[in-house]
């Protein structure tokens, strides 16, 4: 299995085989905390819901740029960004779906599992670690829509994805009604309330990623900075 080529571009591949985990919503926040921080970054919807582009269409053209692909055509999809200066990609996709699930995994540098920390969603998730060492991309479990405090079950879900073989990121984004209220508004949590604690743990785990992707850290203030000079 050959690794993604596009020296310039790197990819995050959102995948979850079971529905309600917040796929499309840490998908959209990845690419969002992107462009705040001034990358050139798109969101490809794989989802037949698409539920990102709809997003997109509220937002009346305001970044992040959101497209719908097939999944045979991400890999084209994603040449053609690249060729035009995209920075970071992320690939949204469907739950129940193996194809798409496949091709973005096959597709990306990165792969993020989002996964409430439940009995059965945790269960479920084995499927979605199985394909991913299939395919020899590093992966990481995001534990999502839990209680914002409830440090023994992350434990405890921690506990179980390690035993599943899997790794997890170590910044959670627990439930908070600032993300159903931003999406429902066509806005991210950054437009919402940037002060506010989602806004900060989607911050938090941008920079995370970047680091995982070798990707220099830029902060929104960075960006800002460099706007001005």
């Amino acid at each position: 299995m050959t690794t993604p080529s596009h020296s310039h571009t790197q990819t995050i591949a959102i995948i979850s085989q079971k529905g309600g985990a917040g796929k499309t919503t840490l998908a959209i926040h990845l690419a969002a905390a992107a462009a705040r921080a001034g990358r050139v970054s798109l969101l490809i919807d794989t989802d037949p819901q698409a539920s990102a582009s709809q997003w997109a269409e509220w937002r009346k053209g305001a970044p992040p740029e959101v497209i719908d692909s097939a999944p045979p055509r991400i890999p084209a999809k994603i040449a053609a960004a690249a060729a035009q200066g995209a920075e970071l990609i992320v690939i949204d996709t469907p739950p129940h779906a193996d194809l798409a699930a496949s091709k973005a995994a096959e597709c990306a540098d990165l792969v993020l599992i989002p996964c409430r920390p439940s009995a059965f969603d945790l269960a479920a998730m084995r499927t979605t670690i199985r394909l991913v060492e299939l395919l020899a991309r590093p992966a990481f479990v995001v534990f999502t829509a839990g209680p914002p405090h409830a440090p023994h079950i992350y434990a405890d879900a921690r506990e179980l994805v390690t035993g599943f073989g899997g790794q997890t990121c170590p910044i959670i984004l627990p439930d908070r009604a600032a993300y159903r209220h931003a999406v429902a508004a066509g806005q991210t949590v950054f437009e919402l309330d940037p002060d506010g604690k989602a806004a900060g743990e989607i911050e938090q785990l941008h920079m995370w990623a970047c680091e995982q992707l070798h990707m220099s850290t830029r902060s929104q203030s960075q960006a800002h900075e460099r706007k001005s000079a």
